[in-house]
């Protein structure tokens, strides 16, 4: 996969990591229907995939992660993810968010 190819990748992963946690809102979800979701788009996505981009979305603020004694990982967006998700706020660039058509 060439760095190009790993950045839309990583980028459009974190996109549907939010639009996931949108949907599940208000509660949250654990790492498992995530990830499941994010293999319908990249059938050979890992959890260690999805945990960093997970790790990279609540450095910026977007994601609540909840790290369980057990192993598992619980994520719910913050009041700014719900933003981005909805479009009510500019997005950042490192995020895949397509351009509002309507």
């Amino acid at each position: 996969m060439s760095p190009d190819q790993a950045k839309v990748r990583r980028e459009s992963l974190r996109w549907l990591i939010l639009l996931t946690l949108n949907n599940a809102r208000p509660i949250g979800a654990y790492e498992g229907p995530i990830l499941a979701v994010a293999q319908s788009e990249y059938p050979d996505a890992t959890p260690l995939e999805l945990r960093r981009e997970l790790d990279y979305l609540a450095g910026r603020g977007l994601v609540d992660v909840r790290k369980e004694p057990s192993g598992r990982w619980a994520a719910a967006l913050t009041r700014h993810g719900t933003d981005v998700a909805e479009y009510t706020v500019e997005c950042e660039s490192g995020i895949a968010r397509p351009a509002k058509y309507w």
